[in-house]
């Protein structure tokens, strides 16, 4: 009998704390609790976070040199004494470019502030480009994107399909031709800005998450060039051994066959929902009912490659992001009946199933909260 090889397990140990450790856990949270809740004293801050005035204005006053947090003048006297004066993370004051490589036809990036909002679009349509040649229109709107911002930026965050290392390596994008390809190097040597890139799936889910009222327990499903998701268990993004947390977009659904997908397989999720190719079988349907039973049984596929996900991880809320003209209606009301018909029914509340609230930004928004949770420690 051959001896089955153990991996060798990485120490679970932490590293002694030091001096600037600490420091840098208490400008992030003076940070995360403006963002979270808005301006505030520093008598506020002080209470909010249990340290001392003294420390708290020392944090304060670094924040400040680095352009982090502004003050914003005196509030509204409301208790005997001088008027406290407001800080606040400098949501206007700085500015985040980022790019969503996901949909099937052109290439997106925007200008946001620290909030999310979108201040400027940009986008490149593309045709049939792949490899080298989208790599290059990629930088090309990057550069595009920056040169429109109006204020410091603090870095440019990317939502790409496929699978994205920590690194910020795509590792395979099979509809874009991708393979190791070192994204987040190239767009940094290029930008000479710091670059976070994530798979569109997992940046739409912390979107949701941050901005869109998304769970602590959910799965995002986002539909465009190619199928993916993003899941949250606990309040925090599951990666995976492999950073391929979510990807079901070539899990094979049924046994019946199906259409050859890009992969190579046969009958693969994406094959059934992705955008372009459910598109297609609407346009050649001959009539509303025959694409209602398409919208139906894409569903349907989707429902059964996410029933033992919600079932394994008891999640609460499935999310769909994408085109709502292909979401809302037929496909997801399949979505829903499917998974209830193959998992155990749940004491309330029930499993919800909703689309997300900003399907057009919401892998953009995400981009952003990337790049606040690695320059600021913000999420």
């Amino acid at each position: 009998m051959t001896p089955t090889t153990v991996p060798e397990r990485r120490s679970t140990r932490s590293q002694a704390a030091l001096p600037s450790h600490g420091r840098a856990h208490n400008l992030s949270l003076v940070l995360r609790t403006l963002h979270s809740q808005g301006a505030m004293s520093r008598a506020d801050l002080s209470r909010e976070l249990g340290l001392t005035r003294v420390t708290v204005s020392d944090l304060v006053a670094e924040l400040q040199q680095r352009n982090h947090v502004v003050e914003l003048g005196m509030a509204e006297k409301n208790r005997p004494g001088k008027p406290a004066i407001l800080v606040d993370v400098n949501r206007t004051g700085l500015q985040i470019v980022g790019l969503d490589l996901a949909e099937a036809n052109v290439l997106r990036a925007a200008v946001m502030d620290l909030d999310g909002n979108v201040l400027t679009r940009l986008q490149t349509e593309l045709t049939d480009e792949r490899g080298e040649a989208v790599t290059a229109l990629v930088l090309e709107l990057a550069d595009r994107a920056v040169s429109a911002a109006t204020a410091p930026l603090l870095g440019i965050g990317v939502g790409t399909p496929g699978i994205v290392d920590a690194d910020g390596v795509v590792l395979t994008a099979p509809n874009l031709d991708w393979l190791d390809l070192p994204l987040g190097t190239l767009l940094e040597e290029h930008t000479s800005l710091p670059t976070l890139v994530a798979n569109d799936a997992d940046a739409a889910t912390m979107g949701e998450f941050t901005f869109g009222g998304g769970g602590d327990d959910m799965i995002l499903v986002k539909i465009g060039r190619g199928v993916g998701s993003g899941l949250m268990v606990g309040g925090r993004r599951a990666r995976g051994m492999h950073s391929a947390a979510g990807e079901i977009g070539h899990v094979t659904v049924g046994t019946d066959g199906g259409a050859p997908c890009v992969c190579g397989k046969v009958g693969c999720l994406e094959t059934w929902v992705a955008a372009p190719h459910l598109g297609r079988a609407l346009a050649a349907a001959p009539d509303d009912a025959a694409r209602a039973a398409l919208l139906a049984t894409a569903g349907e596929r989707l429902g059964i490659a996410l029933a033992p996900v919600v079932a394994a991880l008891d999640l609460a809320e499935v999310v769909l992001a994408g085109p709502s003209d292909l979401l809302n209606g037929e496909l997801a009301s399949a979505v829903a009946t499917t998974l209830r018909d193959r998992t155990l029914q749940q004491r309330e509340p029930q499993l919800l199933v909703r689309l997300s609230e900003d399907p057009q930004d919401i892998v953009l928004r995400g981009t952003a909260v990337l790049v606040l949770w690695a320059q600021l420690g913000v999420a």
